[in-house]
């Protein structure tokens, strides 16, 4: 049971890394979106967590599980982990060619996520306050921020994001249960505006 506890605690954690599922910080991009309706974005918008943890967590996980090098030693007696491991799994396949890959596809994923969470707190400090002045120095204030992230020890940023990711976590998680019925409105008057109409007019026709 502690092995399973300790997996699910691991899993858990990167995968709302990963994809934010239930952080409330994706529909703040979503809300953007020119829409005819709430519910069509929302369904858009889930197709995010599919392809960030059923296609490219997964596939990297299944490559770095059937290359054999899981548990691999340095020189020194320390275990291979992150995207030094990554990069050896792939280097069975795509040969030297694999630190090209790897390192381009990790350097986009990391810009993209810096631009996507510099979005999301603007966002939500323009509803909190009018001043641009405060937006402006706000976005200094973030990109001091990504430098000591970026020269902090791993363990310690890993921590503090698992930390973050859960106070933003459990506010949203409540309201979502709070507003479980309208959530459940929007959808059905979804399905009744867009999915069941249409089908009944090609009855008619």
């Amino acid at each position: 049971i502690a092995s399973m506890l300790q997996a699910m605690r691991w899993g858990i954690a990167r995968g709302v890394f990963s994809n934010e599922a239930g952080l409330g910080s994706a529909p703040i991009a979503a809300a953007a979106a020119k829409t005819d309706h709430a519910s069509r974005q929302g369904y858009v918008n889930m197709t995010g967590t599919f392809f960030d943890t059923m296609i490219i967590c997964m596939l990297t996980g299944l490559v770095i599980a059937s290359s054999g090098l899981l548990g691999t030693v340095d020189a020194d007696g320390k275990l291979i982990s992150g995207a030094e491991l990554t990069i050896l799994a792939f280097s069975t396949v795509f040969g030297g060619y694999a630190k090209i890959i790897v390192s381009v596809s990790l350097a986009l994923f990391a810009y993209s996520t810096i631009l996507g969470w510099e979005y999301y707190g603007e966002k939500s400090l323009e509803y909190l306050v009018s001043g641009r002045k405060l937006i402006y120095a706000y976005r200094i204030f973030f990109s001091l921020l990504t430098f000591v992230g970026a020269t902090t020890a791993l363990d310690i940023v890993w921590n503090f994001s698992d930390t973050m990711n859960g106070l933003m976590a459990i506010p949203n998680l409540i309201c979502l249960i709070w507003l479980h019925n309208d959530i459940a409105e929007e959808c059905f008057d979804y399905q009744k505006k867009f999915i069941e109409k249409p089908k009944n007019k090609t009855k008619v026709l």
